[in-house]
């Protein structure tokens, strides 16, 4: 039985929040052994390499001049913003705390979707993203103690660009498609990144820690490129609003990964906000279709 075009961009959605969970655990395992600039532009270097063999191999047909600004919108904001401000913070909190977060992405995500996207969900889906981020929230301060610093104001920073870069992209993706969103955007901020990694590159590779470059490496191949080509094409095909919300579950996969590779602790009270996040996504799903007369376009390319 054939999905429809919802359901498809449900699923997409789901993988792409999947590898994107990695993300936090791998950045922290990354600047261990590299500075933070060096990493957000060595990781953009080397995925735009990918994306460009990507573009050639499977003969993409260049973007429009009206796709240029919303193109080096998505490249300054998950290309370069959101990386290198998570990166930062990470170096003076744990994965945990930065993971949090994350929580809020869906409410930035569904802000700037209604903003860029030109989408209208119901009320009721407000109230269930509402809900979904604030129990996020209160989890967060529990955790820190209530207290926020320049890290936490870091990481708020850097969601709300990853907020705008995911809404801006997931409209273009509808007539661009997904995968050649991110690397065209890609191929943007190459330049740039390329000169910034070849001059902040570390004397002595050999130093670096073997951790350090596995985090590169996951950051690079699955942050930067695979798991866009998933997340792109779901808000395309299922709404950025409505898949966004699936960003609600990013978080505890990614505390789960936390846990296993960064040997951090979880507890009861994350198992308890888990299920109440769940039933947040949804509820946010079952009212996001948007109101009579305010439909999504339909996405042109795939």
């Amino acid at each position: 039985m054939a999905l429809n075009k919802t359901s498809q961009g449900w699923i997409c959605g789901l993988v792409g929040v999947a590898i994107f969970s990695g993300s936090m655990p791998a950045t922290k395992l990354a600047v261990t052994g590299f500075d933070p600039v060096f990493l957000t532009a060595a990781r953009a270097a080397l995925a735009a390499a990918l994306g460009a063999l990507c573009l050639i191999g499977l003969r993409a047909p260049p973007p429009a001049r009206t796709d240029g600004w919303p193109l080096a919108t998505v490249a300054l904001c998950v290309v370069i913003g959101f990386p290198l401000l998570s990166a930062m913070a990470l170096r003076h909190m744990t994965a945990s705390r930065s993971i949090l977060f994350l929580g809020l992405l869906p409410l930035a995500t569904a802000v700037f979707g209604v903003l860029r996207g030109g989408e209208r969900p119901r009320a009721p889906f407000w109230l269930c993203s509402a809900g979904g981020a604030g129990l996020v929230v209160l989890m967060a301060a529990r955790q820190g103690g209530g207290g926020f610093g320049t890290a936490d104001l870091a990481m708020g920073a850097s969601v709300l660009l990853c907020g705008l870069g995911y809404a801006e992209g997931g409209a273009l993706a509808r007539r661009l498609g997904g995968w050649q969103v991110i690397c065209w955007a890609l191929l943007v901020a190459a330049p740039p990144m390329t000169l910034v990694a070849l001059v902040l590159c570390p004397p002595s590779l050999r130093a670096v820690p073997y951790p350090a470059w596995l985090g590169l490496g996951y950051v690079t191949v699955f942050s930067m490129l695979v798991g866009f080509v998933f997340w792109y094409r779901g808000l395309a095909l299922g709404g950025i609003a409505a898949v966004g919300q699936v960003q609600l579950l990013q978080p505890f996969l990614a505390f789960a990964l936390a846990a296993v590779l960064l040997h951090e602790a979880i507890g009861w009270p994350l198992v308890l906000t888990t299920a109440g996040v769940a039933l947040c996504v949804a509820g946010a799903r079952r009212f996001a279709a948007p109101m009579p007369g305010r439909g999504m376009p339909e996405p042109t390319r795939a």
